[in-house]
């Protein structure tokens, strides 16, 4: 029989003590995590543990680190509920067998997707803080659907971070600022800086980010984390606060590919709210983790994007010591392989960005009660909250896209076809063809910057993001190592739908170099 001691010990001997030792050791093979999901499932099924114990350690854990302690503060709420749901998953449990992979487990969900229950939906901003969005996000509701304990929301870069030229990512008018839990006086990366914080310090077993361009994969490459941007519709986007319907998408993000996959497969399914997820293009419904195989490397032809890096000359020997990795486990390399997707694809990119802001903020705007209804009232809800919203950077991005017209303006069309060919056609495509590649692999992004919130973010170097977004195509980061005690991510990039193959790819690149570390906190 398992007392509610033995319970607490555990958990508190994972989270905790492992956690703290794999920090202090040099030894990769002892500091990598593993697969949290699939562990903590087996001791729920033991009886070692339940979900409300899971749960009420994690909220523990989110009081002691993220509120007090080094105090991340990257998680900007926590679910009233998220005992007394726990508890009522451990007695489904007991009566009929766990739902799957996510019963009982707590996750966190970046606070842009909307949740039809006690918490607030508000993308980091003061204007929907006295709003609620009336029901779950389609995502929200699969997750809960596969068990899984909705233990609270994140902080993020405000208005996933599409709101001015010199914001400080993490940043928040209601949530304030993120911090890394490698380096506290560093940045997490946006715009799911919560999210990526709060899973490298073990305040949840998994978070989902969201991304337009980055957003999942910058902070969990600068956070130790595996991080999956999909395909766009592969997982709904309905219930999510809009910036691009071109380019959003949420994605997972955790300790490992195994606990990323897991999210990943409860999360991805078609939705009629959603254009983009039913498309005829589209995969049937897929369990992921039959992927996951050590030996996913073997015959693969990788080709290295030199022109994703040089920017760090340590950051590069990071890449060199991953690619002794691929070939080591059978993967043909080349190396370079260019990425070429045209001078324009900046310019282009944002102008698309700003009409779809507009048009997608609009609309979903018109869905809350109690906050501004478009894009003009919420410019203008901020001038009049500026010693709050505005007193370390503006709102200049906003003000532009009020200006833009519909989405059926010649610009626009221009723009994003330009954008759309040069990503993905001429771009990541015209690569995979050229030189018959299973995935092209660069550094995922620069070191961790010092935060600045006079200044605004200085990135370090590396644009790993920008075509995969763009075009839509899938994205994963993986841990590749460590400069300075910061990590650094190795990044997987495919064409469309190629979620399969690039988890294959990463798992086993992942397996074998087990590169992962906790912060020392």
């Amino acid at each position: 029989m398992h007392t509610k001691a033995t319970l607490t010990v555990s958990l508190a001997l994972w989270a905790l003590v492992t956690c703290a030792q794999a920090a202090a050791s040099s030894d990769a093979a002892d500091t990598w995590d593993g697969d949290a999901i699939a562990r903590l499932q087996a001791d729920m099924i033991s009886g070692a543990t339940t979900s409300r114990e899971l749960v009420r350690v994690f909220l523990a854990r989110i009081d002691a680190i993220d509120k007090h302690g080094p105090a991340l503060n990257s998680v900007i709420e926590v679910n009233p509920d998220a005992l007394a749901i726990a508890a009522g998953l451990d007695a489904e449990r007991a009566r009929s067998g766990p739902r799957g992979p996510l019963h009982g487990i707590p996750v966190l969900l970046k606070d842009n997707i909307d949740t039809g229950d006690k918490m607030l939906t508000t993308a980091g901003s003061l204007a929907l803080a006295n709003s609620r969005a009336s029901q779950d996000a389609f995502l929200v509701k699969k997750l809960r659907d596969a068990g899984a304990v909705i233990l609270g929301k994140t902080n993020l870069s405000e208005w996933a971070n599409f709101r001015s030229t010199h914001s400080t990512s993490g940043w928040s008018g209601r949530g304030g600022l993120t911090r890394n839990p490698y380096a506290t006086d560093r940045n997490s990366c946006g715009s799911s800086s919560g999210s990526g914080a709060a899973i490298a310090a073990y305040l949840a077993v998994a978070a989902v980010g969201t991304e337009t361009d980055g957003s999942i994969v910058c902070p969990s490459g600068i956070n130790g984390l595996v991080g999956i941007k999909p395909t766009v519709g592969l997982i709904s986007r309905s219930g999510v606060i809009p910036i691009s319907a071109s380019q959003d998408t949420a994605g997972p993000m955790a300790l490992s590919v195994a606990d990323a996959v897991a999210l990943l497969t409860a999360m991805a399914g078609p939705d009629p709210k959603d254009s983009a997820s039913s498309v005829a293009a589209r995969p049937a419904a897929v369990d992921y983790s039959q992927f996951l195989k050590a030996d996913g490397l073997k015959g693969a032809r990788i080709g290295i994007a030199r022109s994703l890096g040089g920017f760090d000359a340590r950051v590069d020997k990071v890449l060199d010591q991953a690619i002794v990795v691929l070939r080591a486990q059978g993967a043909e390399v080349i190396d370079p392989v260019e990425l070429d997707t045209g001078d324009k694809l900046n310019d282009d990119e944002l102008t698309v960005l700003k009409y779809e802001f507009k048009d997608g903020l609009n609309r979903y705007l018109a869905t809350r009660t109690g906050a501004p209804k478009n894009l003009a009232e919420l410019i203008a809800f901020n001038e009049k909250e500026a010693a709050r919203e505005l007193r370390h950077f503006g709102q200049e991005i906003l003000i532009d896209c009020e200006t833009k017209g519909s989405l059926d303006s010649k610009e626009y069309r221009v723009a994003a076809a330009r954008a759309k060919g040069a990503a993905g056609r001429d771009g990541i495509d015209a690569t995979l063809k050229k030189h018959k590649l299973d995935a092209i692999v660069g550094p995922t992004v620069g070191l961790a910057w010092l935060t600045d919130l006079v200044n605004g973010d200085h990135y370090t170097g590396g644009n790993s993001s920008q075509a995969a977004a763009v075009a839509g195509y899938p994205h994963i980061t993986v841990p590749a190592g460590f400069v300075e005690g910061l990590p650094v991510g190795v990044s997987f990039i495919g064409g469309a739908w190629s979620e399969g193959r690039l988890i294959q790819l990463s798992y086993a690149y992942e397996q074998a170099s087990k590169a992962r570390r906790p912060p020392k906190l």
